[in-house]
């Protein structure tokens, strides 16, 4: 990417929208329509000083919704441009209320509250379409009960939970640990303050809220002038202490059992392969999965996987050797079978409820987590990035293409590659790119030689 921002010949339009598209192979007119960051791309220089200082915090979806950023981001640390952008429904100055610390921080200058947006018609001689792809939301098949146990996630959160600048620093904790934890960080704030305000009373009194409370519980309170006035609010304050406090103890006392989750199961062909919602297979997720428990399993020797599945698709150069190798070093077990249902005990645990499609039984089994593998679509939003390049979608909603030129769309000039076409992994998005790329400089050349002969 660094070297993409920095290429002479690469113009890169970040964080800006197609709106139009005229013209035929060779000699496009493009409108682009560039959104309003309010931070001046030209003179940020992503030092992050004014994310720093941002006192709204607003769910990070880049973390999958595991941890919070500022109203005032960049997207991913190593995201090219390496700007910030405000996010106007959550900024303060931006919803109209007094803010601005971002701007009063930033030496650059760079925050620009009366940025509009601009629109741009560039001359372009092909077009390739690389819109990526969104995953399933396994919300839609209620008996995995995604959003309902806390210990059920997707591979794409996951992922996030290895990486070690993710909402864990890469170690695997169970969702429902790290709410207890926030709930004990919540309770112990509220102790603190409670224990300040109780300061007061007991440096003026020369006795402990402890003490005090109690004798006056047991009737054996020696009351003085100031000590019968003090009382009532000291009592008040004292019970209110005690409603954050007998809590968190018992919070504490349950999170001493916390631990990295060291049983792990991966649901495979979660909205892929099912009639229900997409017939078509995703192509990575069996390796995806294979990747996430090896690297689980090098984060912590004790840690045990169980990917569940029709099957098994290693499909590429050295795919089954790897995933035969994370079966004999990295505690992997492939099961084969179907999973009807997940539930939990009451320890939190996902139970997963299957049929050994092998040995033809229904059994269960308690993990630490469940992670779900789920299936790569049509990104949000192709449609509208069909009609407006004037080409056709396929019955999946990705985007058609030539049988016999699989790069090609149907409006000359105009290719596409990676998950735009269908689902693939990075390796063959990659191999896919370079040759839409090739064929896009096929389209330019063709017509600069009919304009010169």
């Amino acid at each position: 990417m660094l070297d993409v921002g920095r290429h002479p010949n690469i113009k890169l339009l970040a964080y800006s929208e197609l709106e139009k598209l005229t013209g035929e192979a060779g000699n496009f007119t493009a409108t682009v329509r560039k959104k309003v960051r309010y931070v001046e791309e030209d003179k940020c220089t992503g030092c992050g000083a004014c994310r720093e200082v941002c006192p709204t915090p607003v769910v990070d979806l880049y973390n999958e919704g595991h941890a919070q950023r500022k109203a005032i981001y960049s997207w991913f640390a190593q995201g090219i441009p390496s700007t910030h952008t405000i996010d106007p429904d959550h900024c303060r100055v931006l919803t109209g209320k007094k803010c601005g610390v971002c701007q009063k921080k930033c030496q650059a200058g760079a925050i620009n509250f009366e940025q509009k947006e601009t629109v741009l018609e560039l001359s372009v001689g092909a077009v390739v379409v690389a819109t990526g792809y969104d995953v399933f939301d396994p919300s839609r098949i209620p008996e995995y009960r995604y959003k309902e146990i806390d210990n059920v996630v997707t591979a794409m959160e996951f992922e996030r939970f290895l990486s070690a600048s993710g909402p864990t620093e890469g170690h695997v904790y169970r969702p429902s640990d790290r709410k207890v934890k926030a709930e004990i960080a919540e309770l112990e704030n509220k102790v603190k303050k409670s224990l300040k305000s109780l300061e007061k009373f007991e440096k003026d009194h020369g006795m402990t809220s402890a003490e005090f409370y109690a004798a006056h519980e047991n009737g054996g309170l020696n009351l003085t002038e100031a000590l019968e006035k003090d009382r009532d609010k000291w009592v008040e304050r004292y019970a209110a202490h005690l409603e954050n406090e007998t809590p968190l103890l018992a919070l504490k006392e349950k999170a001493r059992g916390f631990s990295s989750a060291k049983k792990l199961a991966f649901i495979q062909c979660v909205g892929s392969r099912d009639l229900r919602f997409y017939p078509f297979c995703s192509g990575y997720c069996c390796m995806h999965a294979i990747k996430e428990a090896i690297i689980s399993h090098e984060h912590d020797n004790d840690t045990h996987s169980v990917i569940f599945g029709m099957d098994i698709r290693a499909v590429g150069k050295g795919f089954e050797e790897y995933k035969i190798r994370g079966g004999n070093n990295s505690n992997i077990v492939y099961r084969r079978s179907r999973v009807a249902e997940i539930t939990k005990d009451a320890d939190e645990r996902p139970v997963v409820i299957y049929e050994d499609t092998k040995e033809q039984k229904v059994k269960k089994e308690a993990f630490d987590l469940v992670i779900l593998a789920t299936a790569c679509g049509p990104v949000k939003g192709a449609e509208r990035i069909a009609q407006t390049l004037n080409v056709e979608m396929d019955r999946f909603g990705f985007f058609k293409t030539d049988p016999a030129n699989p790069l090609d769309t149907t409006r000359a000039g105009v290719f596409v590659c990676g998950c735009a076409h269908s689902p693939m992994d990075i390796p063959e998005s990659v191999a896919q790119a370079s040759s839409a790329a090739a064929r896009a400089v096929q389209a330019v050349m063709k017509k600069n030689d009919k304009k010169a002969s």
